[in-house]
């Protein structure tokens, strides 16, 4: 069977938030004392390792399961499928619904009920669930749907990454600087007219890497004791991703049959831009290549990291020719690989 992506959407956020805004932060370290480095110097060594030179953050009034709605009707519409035809809606996030100025989140109801209730979907049999896995959440969403659908169980599921990470960040820890928000969806469809999933891989490393990614009290003794915010081994994620992240795409390439030469384009999550090049290095010098001119398309420069949003986010740009110099073609070989909090990774070797 034949299972294809009919559909994609994405909601990129208005608010633009440029590097320069954070030059007044007081930045501390994880014990609260005060870096010796100015801003100005923080903030470049941080563009020159992670590329991002804006973010984009969501209104305050939308909250996480509202800009996965806004990118699932455009999913839909892109599709022109019936939205009563789905049977699966599969929300991959990690903090739920946060409001501005609470220091709680909210996924009751689950992010999916609430979209299925801002599309106005009556038919009870469309199940719709959320599902906690990082940043590969999204990609892992697209692998279960294909098992739904390969299983007899499932014709059309569609598949949303969304996060407002700007609401879980601590404005006193340098890496606040990386996220932001975003939502994209994508509607899996045994009935696609082209499209086909050829092979995927997922793992879960949670030995001694299982809370690279953590919820942690703020840098700033003088900030609220029972507020946390999101916290991460940047260094110890670098080097993982950058051994274990090559190894799970050779190993899904493989299972595909797929020869490397014949891929087109690999959509990596947006992390960190010299971590994606030493990703994408390692993998193709596991078959002894050099890689490919525009291979990978990146977003992170302009919109940040938005953690699940990212990939489906940025094959959507793609498809919607907003980075024109990359395109696909029908029949075209590409790889969805992502790596986050858990930790997780994962990959699929995709036929447009």
């Amino acid at each position: 069977m034949k299972i294809g992506i009919s559909g994609t959407g994405s909601y990129i956020p208005s608010i633009i938030t440029t590097n320069e805004a954070f030059l007044d932060h007081a930045f501390l370290e994880t014990d609260g004392s005060k870096f010796e480095q100015p801003n100005t110097v923080i903030v470049e060594k941080f563009k020159a390792i992670t590329g991002i030179q804006a973010r984009r953050y969501a209104k305050p009034e939308l909250k996480t399961s509202d800009i996965g709605f806004l990118a699932a009707e455009k999913a839909i519409q892109n599709a022109g499928i019936d939205k009563e035809e789905l049977d699966y809606i599969i929300f991959a996030h990690n903090f739920g619904d946060l409001t501005t100025g609470k220091i709680q989140s909210d996924m009751l109801p689950s992010l999916a009920t609430r979209v299925k209730h801002l599309l106005r979907i009556k038919n009870p049999k469309c199940v719709a669930y959320d599902l906690i896995f990082g940043c590969p959440g999204w990609i892992e969403g697209v692998i279960q749907a294909t098992a739904f659908i390969k299983s007899g169980m499932a014709r059309k599921c569609m598949v949303i990454g969304g996060e407002t990470l700007s609401r879980v960040v601590d404005p006193h820890d340098r890496d606040s600087m990386i996220f932001a928000d975003g939502a994209g969806a994508a509607i899996l469809d045994a009935d696609a007219p082209s499209g086909e999933i050829l092979a995927h891989a997922s793992e879960t490393h949670a030995s001694e890497e299982a809370y690279f990614l953590y919820f942690d009290k703020s840098n700033s003794p003088e900030s609220s004791k029972d507020t946390r915010f999101i916290k991460m081994q940047g260094r110890k994620i670098y080097e993982f991703a950058c051994i274990n992240v090559p190894k799970a795409m050779v190993h899904c390439l493989d299972q595909s049959g797929v020869d490397i030469d014949d891929v087109k384009k690999i959509f990596i999550h947006q992390a960190n831009e010299k971590m994606d090049e030493a990703i994408i290095k390692r993998f193709y010098k596991s078959y002894g290549k050099s890689v490919p001119e525009k291979i990978m398309p990146m977003s992170i420069h302009e919109l940040g990291n938005s953690s699940v949003a990212t990939v489906p986010t940025l094959y959507d740009m793609v498809l919607e020719g907003k980075l024109p110099e990359h395109n696909l073609q029908k029949g075209d070989i590409v790889m969805f690989a992502s790596v986050g909090a858990g930790m997780n990774i994962n990959a699929i070797v995709y036929r447009y």
